[in-house]
C-alpha cells in the first residue's frame, strides 16, 4: 500500500517491515532514526513504548497514551496516532451531534472513543464484555460506560468478533449484545478479512451505511505517509493496492 503510494508520488523511498523485540525497541528505533529512515508505523505491542520514547507527542498521543506513527526529523522523534484521525476520515462524515456506541475496550476502542468525543459527538458510550475494562476506559476519557449496548446513530466495532470469518450475522450480533438494538444509521467495523463483515448486512439491510476496517487502515496509512512526506497521500492508489493485496491470494485460490 505504502510502496504503491510512494511510486505514485515519485519518491525514491522504500517501505519495509522491521520486526522488533520489546527489549530492543527503543535502542533500535533510535538507531533507525540515525540511519536515514524517515519514520515508522508501529503496531501492537509497541504503541505505548513508541509514545514514551518520543521527543514530541501530538494531542491524540497524549490523550490515548499510544502512538502508531513515528516521524524522524532534525534529530528529534515525533509521535502521532493516526488511528483516531484515520477513523474519522474513513467515516467520511462528522460525528457532531450524534450518539455513538463503541464496542470494545482495547487500544483501538480508546482511540475511537477519543476521536468521537473530540469530533463533537453528542454522546459517546463504551460497552465491553468485561464491564470493568469499559468502565475504566470511559472514566479516563470522560465518556459513558454502559452495561449493555444502547440505541445509537453510529456504532463502531473495536472487538475481535468476526475476525477470521466463519461467523454468521445473527451470531455476531448476539456476541456483541446487539440482539435487541436497532441497526444504526452508520456502522464501522475495524475487523476486516477475506469474507464480508457479518455486521454489514445487519446495517445495510436497514438502509444504513457500512464502513469496513480495510478502509480505516487505508486512511490511517495515508495520514502517516502525509506526515512523513509533507505531501497529500494518494488515497485511491493506496486503497487499490490494499484491496488487491488483501483479496488477490484468496481470489487466486478460487480461480485455481
Amino acid at each position: 500500500m505504502h510502496n504503491a503510494a510512494l511510486a505514485a508520488l515519485g519518491l525514491g523511498w522504500l517501505y519495509v517491515p522491521v520486526p522488533l523485540k520489546g527489549e530492543a525497541f527503543e535502542r533500535t528505533v533510535r538507531a533507525l532514526a540515525a540511519s536515514g529512515f524517515r519514520g515508522l508505523n508501529v503496531t501492537v505491542p509497541h504503541k505505548e513504548a513508541a509514545a514514551a520514547l518520543a521527543d514530541q507527542r501530538s494531542a491524540a498521543v497524549e490523550a490515548i497514551g499510544a502512538a502508531n506513527t513515528l516521524t524522524f526529523a532534525d534529530g528529534r522523534i515525533a509521535a502521532e496516532n493516526t488511528d483516531a484521525g484515520g477513523f474519522l476520515d474513513a467515516l467520511g462524515e462528522s460525528p457532531r451531534g450524534r450518539r455513538a456506541l463503541v464496542l470494545g475496550a482495547g487500544g483501538s476502542a480508546r482511540a475511537i472513543a477519543w476521536a468521537l468525543r473530540e469530533g463533537g459527538a453528542a454522546e459517546v458510550s463504551v460497552w465491553n464484555r468485561t464491564p470493568q475494562r469499559a468502565a475504566a476506559l470511559a472514566q479516563s476519557l470522560d465518556v459513558r460506560h454502559v452495561d449493555r449496548p444502547e440505541p445509537a446513530d453510529l456504532i463502531v466495532n473495536c472487538t475481535s468478533v468476526g475476525l477470521g470469518g466463519g461467523i454468521a450475522t445473527a451470531e455476531a450480533i448476539a456476541a456483541l449484545g446487539l440482539a435487541t438494538t436497532e441497526p444504526p444509521s452508520a456502522l464501522v467495523d475495524l475487523v476486516y478479512g477475506d469474507a464480508p463483515s457479518p455486521l454489514a448486512a445487519w446495517v445495510t439491510d436497514a438502509g444504513g451505511r457500512f464502513v469496513d476496517g480495510l478502509e480505516v487502515l487505508v486512511h490511517q496509512g495515508a495520514r502517516s505517509l502525509a506526515g512523513w512526506s509533507g505531501q497529500p497521500a494518494p488515497v485511491d492508489v493506496m486503497r487499490t493496492a490494499a484491496i488487491r493485496l488483501h483479496y488477490a491470494p484468496q481470489q487466486t485460490a478460487r480461480d485455481a
